[in-house]
């Protein structure tokens, strides 16, 4: 104890520090498409654009599956209020307060209107997990002996097994794992189908690009069942922090629909244009010489 409170620490978290798995999952995609885009004028005629057109499809949708697994917005909340800053204390800072959810844990954000207030830097960033790895109640009590800034710990109380009848811990945690999963068997549903148009097996490859588009909807639904669920209001004062889903969350259906839509065109230009789709595929030319 100092002067009859908890010391607090002076350091700080930067504000959303850069995320070094999603920064090495796109290197890789983005190395393998300029590998593609150099061997691209080795190939002839109107199969050049069908070809890049295609790899560009099957890279984008495997750099999101991949991707959306470790990102932190797939619920996000911003709040400006007037609130205190440490316990024992009387001091008020204005602060904009967020809250971002991922499919392992929360982020939360406390940055000062202005970042300099009361003789301290505001500007703090704390990630709490829920992996299967993690104990989400061990990191709270970690922050609460750090002496992180009230409205940080008030936010991530929320979430804590012991937050009251309202929790929803459980509910997060749970839907986090089987979104997780759902979209691990998303990628390897994406890779079998990637094998099948390079064999080409045409027919079974747009089936996989539909199972593909199922578990990613799949994974939209678990989420969506964690977020409906009854929650505790985050106040302060006048003040609420209320949540939408962000950019992960859309980015996750746009791409489901996106792969609904390839398999289903595969499908059915396979039973109405088998010419048209062997067109696309720059299987004709193979066919001719044959």
């Amino acid at each position: 104890l100092w002067n009859g409170s908890f010391p607090f620490y002076p350091s700080t978290n930067a504000c959303f520090p850069f995320d070094t798995t999603q920064a090495v999952i796109i290197s890789i995609f983005l190395s393998i498409l300029v590998t593609f885009i150099i061997i691209l004028p080795g190939i002839r005629g109107r199969g050049r654009l069908f070809w890049f057109l295609r790899v560009v499809m099957g890279l984008f949708v495997g750099a999101v599956i991949l991707t959306i697994q470790f990102t932190g917005d797939w619920e996000t909340g911003w709040v400006t209020a007037n609130t205190s800053y440490k316990s024992f204390s009387r001091a008020l800072v204005n602060a904009d307060i967020g809250l971002h959810i991922g499919l392992a844990g929360v982020n939360v954000t406390l940055v000062g209107n202005p970042v300099n207030q009361i003789n301290e830097t505001i500007d703090y960033n704390e990630h709490f997990a829920w992996s299967f790895d993690a104990d989400y109640d061990r990191s709270y009590s970690e922050g609460l002996e750090k002496g992180l800034p009230s409205p940080l710990l008030y936010v991530a109380e929320k979430f804590t097994t012991q937050s009251g009848p309202c929790g929803v811990h459980r509910q997060y945690r749970i839907s986090g794992h089987y979104a997780s999963l759902t979209l691990w068997m998303a990628f390897c549903t994406w890779l079998i189908s990637i094998l099948l148009f390079s064999v080409p097996i045409l027919l079974y490859g747009g089936y996989m690009l539909l199972l593909t588009a199922a578990l990613m909807l799949f994974s939209l639904l678990f989420f969506f069942t964690a977020r409906n669920t009854l929650k505790c209001p985050i106040q302060f004062g006048p003040a609420s922090l209320k949540t939408d889903y962000g950019g992960s969350f859309w980015l996750t259906l746009a791409t489901g629909l996106l792969c609904l839509l390839l398999g289903l065109s595969v499908i059915i230009l396979n039973s109405m244009h088998p010419e048209k789709l062997k067109l696309v595929f720059n299987l004709h030319k193979e066919k001719g010489e044959e």
